[in-house]
């Protein structure tokens, strides 16, 4: 029998709900049966939310993930240990929250790339408290780039809906920025990075579809030009290249469009729209283009219904049900 993808759960906003859905996942039957997990947290904060939220479990704490035992139902916790975490208030920003939480993300991604973990599932951040804490973080795209030593310009985020998945070619830049940012070169980055994500994800002939930037996909030049003059050239070389891929078309009926495995967008909102509308609660968003298997879930840390045992791990638990799909040895990026 093959061994289970172990996938690392970094527990994100130590103030905030990551630890208590992290701690629910780790616990889910059907993960359990999918995967090995691991949560990467200080082993009092996870303790702290358990008591609160009035969730039983029994842990596991280890310093390496080696150490690791999955033969019973304790829960496994890579030890981060954080200074403060005895002072962190639940519900509040703070410098010690914002250094706890990415340095629970950072030892997950360094346990990734050093293989001793197959996946990281990163819970939400806190972007207010990493400020506080003097820290970049503009989004984990990004963030995993610049800890994989990965060039950023070929680093997207997709959006998994259940079987819908949604890549977006530019995130968190102003309207006018990201235009700029569309040339034909990011496009032709992102539909190969969309190619070999899905193939890593087990689709051996990924169909993809790409949208357009302007209304009616720029109606042959009557609402704009970058259809004609940047997508368009960047799909038929990518075509040219042997990836199935198809547009540019409207972003408002793409979404509509039967056989495809992914739609490209052009800017956040084209996407990000469409994946809460069908899925408010459970939408996973994947970092793809960089040289471990990352996914986040797409909702915030919840301050309002920290410690109160509420929270919903519906979004955690599907980037868990997509990561532990993964082809082992497949390549994340695609030259």
């Amino acid at each position: 029998m093959a061994e289970k993808t172990k996938i690392a759960i970094a527990s994100g906003d130590p103030a905030g709900i990551g630890p208590e859905i992290s701690l629910k996942t780790a616990l889910d039957p059907v993960v359990r049966a999918a995967c090995n997990p691991i949560v990467v947290c200080d082993a009092g904060i996870v303790a702290r939310h358990a008591k609160v939220c009035g969730i039983e479990a029994e842990f596991h704490t280890v310093k390496h993930v080696g150490d690791a035992d999955w033969s019973g139902q304790r829960v496994n916790v890579l030890d981060c240990a954080v200074a403060d975490a005895a002072t962190l208030a639940l519900g509040a920003t703070s410098a010690a929250a914002g250094r706890a939480s990415i340095a629970c993300c950072r030892t997950a991604v360094k346990a990734a790339l050093a293989g001793d973990v197959d996946a990281v599932v990163a819970a939400p951040q806190n972007e207010t408290s990493i400020a506080l804490a003097d820290i970049k973080f503009d989004g984990h795209p990004s963030f995993v780039a610049r800890e994989t030593a990965t060039n950023e310009s070929g680093v997207f985020m997709m959006l998994c809906v259940g079987r819908m998945k949604i890549v977006h070619a530019t995130l968190h830049s102003s309207v006018r920025e990201a235009i700029a940012m569309i040339t034909r070169e990011k496009i032709a980055r992102v539909i190969k990075a969309t190619d070999a994500a899905l193939r890593r994800l087990g689709i051996e002939k990924p169909k993809i579809c790409v949208s357009g930037l302007n209304p009616h996909a720029g109606e042959d030049g009557l609402f704009g030009s970058e259809e004609i003059e940047i997508i368009k050239p960047a799909i038929d070389a990518a075509i040219a290249e042997g990836i199935s891929v198809a547009g540019p078309l409207g972003a408002d009926i793409m979404f509509h469009k039967k056989g495809f495995d992914a739609f490209i967008v052009m800017l956040h909102d084209q996407g990000h729209v469409a994946a809460k509308v069908l899925s408010p609660n459970a939408t996973a968003a994947m970092t793809i283009g960089v040289p471990i298997l990352f996914a986040s879930v797409a909702h915030g840390s919840a301050h309002d219904i920290a410690g109160k045992g509420i929270a919903n791990p519906a979004a955690m638990l599907e980037a868990i049900r997509q990561l532990a799909k993964a082809k082992p040895g497949f390549p994340l990026t695609r030259e």
